[in-house]
């Protein structure tokens, strides 16, 4: 999964480079977040092939389960989809296309003469717009799978236990909101790469799973795991979700305080 750096044939038949002088501040940032969705192969129908692929395996083994086991067995054996994590690789994708967008895209926004600043807004407004797309997409698959009683076979990709089976808002906001999640948490890690490198990336990884450790630790010293279940099943997919939001906002602002004093090198 590679994100491709725009080329100067490829956005010049699609965006015009914004001038440093004259440009109105918005355009400028519309230009920064159209930088990141000038390829519509990489955004777009590259990962919605993959996720298609996977779709068509958890298809052929759903078949495979309902053609070689028969009555309880069969029941037990498709409850165990409701917790599938096949549909997980398209957050993850959206994690890598934001890493590669501070990685790849901002050396050659600076090139057109775009500030740190409308570099990272755009790209937030970009994040933001792939995150509902991809959402809406998501959304409709799920009733679309819940339909046709998981595709006639009883399966669960869209619609596992996770993603909740409420309205139609409900599943949009865990959808769109778990893809803002796993973005800006890739947009953090992207600047931290720009800024600091390797080091920075290790020390932060180093920090992240100190405060992992240590929050397991608590909980379990304090006998708690029975509250945190607790609190799973009384908050719910889209409580637990709306949770995210929290890091998910304080990733973007250090994530752009952090890029303005990075500088991209080759």
């Amino acid at each position: 999964m590679t994100t491709a750096t725009p080329t100067s044939a490829t956005v010049s038949s699609d965006i015009r480079p914004p001038q440093a002088g004259n440009a109105h501040p918005m355009n400028r940032i519309w230009n920064a977040a159209r930088l990141n969705l000038v390829n519509r192969w990489t955004v777009y129908w590259i990962p919605l092939m993959i996720l298609g692929f996977i779709w068509l395996v958890n298809l052929a083994i759903w078949w495979i389960i309902n053609a070689s086991v028969g009555g309880a067995d069969r029941t037990d054996a498709m409850d165990g989809t409701q917790w599938s994590g096949a549909s997980f690789y398209i957050f993850v994708y959206m994690l890598v296309i934001a890493v590669q967008s501070m990685n790849m895209t901002f050396a050659y926004a600076l090139g057109l003469s775009l500030t740190r600043r409308e570099f990272y807004l755009g790209s937030s407004i970009a994040f933001v717009l792939l995150a509902f797309s991809y959402g809406v997409i998501l959304t409709a698959l799920s009733y679309l799978e819940e339909w046709t009683n998981g595709w006639g076979l009883g399966g669960h990709m869209f619609t596992s236990v996770y993603f909740g089976s409420g309205p139609a808002w409900q599943r949009l906001f865990i959808f769109g909101a778990a893809m803002l999640f796993f973005a800006f948490i890739g947009a953090l890690s992207g600047t931290i790469f720009m800024r600091w490198r390797t080091n920075g990336l290790l020390i932060a990884a180093a920090l992240t799973t100190l405060l992992i450790v240590g929050a397991v630790a608590l909980i379990t010293m304090t006998q708690s795991w029975g509250l945190v279940g607790e609190w799973f099943v009384t908050s719910g997919p889209q409580g637990v979700i709306a949770w995210t939001l929290l890091p998910t906002v304080l990733s973007g602002f250090a994530g752009y305080f952090i890029l303005s004093r990075a500088t991209p090198r080759g």
